[in-house]
């Protein structure tokens, strides 16, 4: 197993929490402040069990493409392991659907977006 930290993972949302992060990856993440242009953020109503108690949220924030490139999503951007990233797509609902962006850095990043 390649334990190397070296995949950008970009989040807007509930990963950011210690709480998700301790239950999804079993540590808290560190990570730097970006953002994602050319996206709009609104909020999606989740009803799985283990994401609620993960999060103890009941709407989550979801961001979709918004076609002007002067609109902008902040957040926090963070890096993990291929095994990490695999235990993020666990955690994410069938909402969401996992991409790469280029954020406001230039970095390269995988996020979650609306299905």
């Amino acid at each position: 197993m390649d334990d190397a930290r070296n995949i950008l993972l970009f989040s807007y949302g509930t990963l950011q929490l210690e709480s998700v992060q301790r239950s999804s990856f079993g540590r808290r993440l560190e990570g730097e402040p970006d953002a994602m242009p050319g996206y709009t953020r609104t909020m999606v109503e989740i009803t799985d069990p283990a994401v609620l108690a993960a999060s103890g949220e009941r709407f989550h924030p979801i961001v979709s493409p918004s076609g002007d490139p002067t609109d902008e999503v902040a957040g926090t951007v963070f890096r993990i392991s291929a095994e990490e990233l695999a235990a993020a797509d666990r955690y994410e609902v069938a909402d969401y659907r996992r991409v790469q962006v280029r954020l406001a850095s230039g970095r390269d990043a995988w996020v979650y977006v609306r299905a």
